[in-house]
């Protein structure tokens, strides 16, 4: 499984590193939004993880340049987020068609389960 993860926060980013290289998953992990959506574009990954509270270009940006350029990777978008939203926000995120929207903080199972959910499908 090949993996993306874009998170602009550095402490965050070394924390999912640290679980996805202990489970031997094959895995970027990116800072920038706008290069993390030029990998996400010109690569192949199996799941995408998605912070949507970055500075300058948004995961909301990135979702819906991705949307743009390459709608069939939006079914493997994961975002992972802080942010509080609403029910109705979540289903429009979901409507978009991406697979999930898990908060944080999010324990290490939680994402574990996520992922082993995107192996089986």
């Amino acid at each position: 499984m090949k993996i993306l993860h874009v998170e602009d926060s550095p402490e965050i980013g070394q924390i999912f590193a640290d679980i996805l290289s202990s489970k031997n998953y094959n895995f970027d992990s990116i800072m920038d939004g706008r290069a993390g959506l030029e990998l996400a574009i010109y690569h192949e990954y199996d799941l995408i993880i998605l912070d949507m509270c970055m500075p300058k270009y948004s995961g909301v940006d990135f979702l819906l340049d991705l949307k743009f350029r390459k709608p069939s990777e939006l079914s493997k978008v994961v975002i992972v987020s802080a942010l509080e939203m609403g029910s109705t926000q979540e289903q429009e995120l979901l409507n978009l068609g991406i697979r999930a929207v898990l908060r944080k903080p999010i324990s290490v199972q939680g994402l574990i389960s996520q992922i082993e959910q995107t192996i089986r499908i």
